[in-house]
């Protein structure tokens, strides 16, 4: 299925650099956080774990390197491992690593939805910036079986994503997470699978982003109960998932469907998220209330939202006094996103179509 040419490898490593420096910070966590297979560990957990949005996310950067070796061997153990060895039969397990007997394998078998919309839209502009159709073939089959598992019609809203294939619905509505429903992902799968229920998934969680966010801050969990929006009952926290919807919002292209709306309603959080020159770790979403300030990841992940203001500015300067990429898995990931936009190494066009920089060379 993959059938990757050497003289596509080649050529592509041969412009891939030719107007940005080298990715350092990519290169760093590929040397601390990838092992020679293609499997991304989490070493802050004991069982020193890997989970499907590690994978996602890590091919997405793959593509933005332009490294179509990595990208594979990612792509490949994400199958073999996570997806039961058939990505057109099974959407991945999201959590792998070492059971209490010391075992290897799944930890945890039900699915991530926001992982598998970044597994299938890596796949389809893979396909398309390399040239190669299996690759296109199986982003687009991906879609098909997250449309079919893990989307529910949610009164007011209408259709939405749900985190995974189980657990998180029940008779009077269902438990949601914002940070899951990326604009750009979105409206790529639509483009791509035109008159399927994308366009619908698209323009539904626009309302139920703002909806969410009453003063532009985005809570982490989002229960919905008979129609009715309310902070999960895990509290009215806004921490480490929702640090990605601002960064979402803010990578999206300035033309893109409701990106205006959007991006002045999440502005807004910028009067309440600025901490001791950095950005909360924690937010209470109704009455604004914040922690001290969060990790250098959080700093990098507003950079796109507020890049014109003072308030990115003084983010970009605090970013730049530091000479070495933050520790943590996580951590890195936020960085590695804000920065390489914020530097200019991609960008997503007005239908969430990828432009990484090595484009330019051709």
């Amino acid at each position: 299925m993959m059938g990757l040419t050497m003289a596509l490898v080649q050529a592509g490593t041969s412009c891939a650099r030719c107007e940005l420096s080298d990715w350092k910070d990519w290169h760093v966590f590929q040397r601390e956080l990838i092992d020679s297979q293609g499997r991304v560990i989490d070493y802050s957990d004991d069982r020193e774990i890997t989970t499907s949005e590690g994978q996602s996310y890590a091919m997405f950067f793959a593509l933005v390197d332009n490294d179509p070796v990595l990208f594979r061997r990612l792509l490949r153990w994400t199958e073999r491992n996570l997806a039961k060895g058939d990505l057109t039969a099974h959407l991945p397990a999201w959590l792998w690593g070492r059971d209490e007997e010391g075992n290897w394998g799944v930890l945890d078998g039900n699915s991530a939805s926001d992982a598998n919309l970044w597994i299938a839209y890596s796949l389809l502009e893979a396909g398309r910036l390399w040239k190669e159709h299996s690759y296109s073939a199986l982003g687009n089959l991906m879609l098909q079986r997250i449309a079919k598992e893990e989307t529910e019609s949610l009164p007011p809203f209408g259709t939405l994503l749900i985190p995974g294939k189980a657990g998180f619905l029940s008779e009077s509505g269902g438990r949601l997470n914002p940070s899951y429903l990326a604009p750009q992902l979105l409206a790529r799968a639509h483009a791509a699978l035109p008159g399927s229920v994308w366009g619908r998934v698209l323009e539904s969680s626009v309302g139920f982003l703002v909806q969410s966010a009453p003063l532009g801050l985005a809570p982490d969990w989002v229960d919905l109960h008979r129609g009715e929006i309310e902070p999960s009952t895990a509290g009215r926290v806004g921490s480490y998932n929702a640090i990605r919807v601002y960064l979402w919002i803010g990578m999206l292209h300035d033309a893109a469907l409701s990106a205006a709306r959007l991006k002045a309603h999440f502005g807004q959080a910028s009067a309440y998220l600025e901490v001791d020159g950095g950005v909360a770790e924690r937010v209470d979403i109704l009455d604004g209330s914040a922690s001290e300030a969060g990790p250098l990841g959080f700093s990098a992940a507003m950079l796109p939202l507020f890049r014109h203001t003072e308030f990115g500015q003084r983010l970009r300067e605090s970013l730049a006094s530091f000479t070495e990429m933050p520790t943590g898995y996580y951590n890195r990931v936020l960085y590695l996103f804000g920065t390489g936009w914020d530097e200019k190494r991609f960008a997503f066009d007005e239908n969430g179509y990828l432009l990484p920089a090595w484009r330019r060379c051709r």
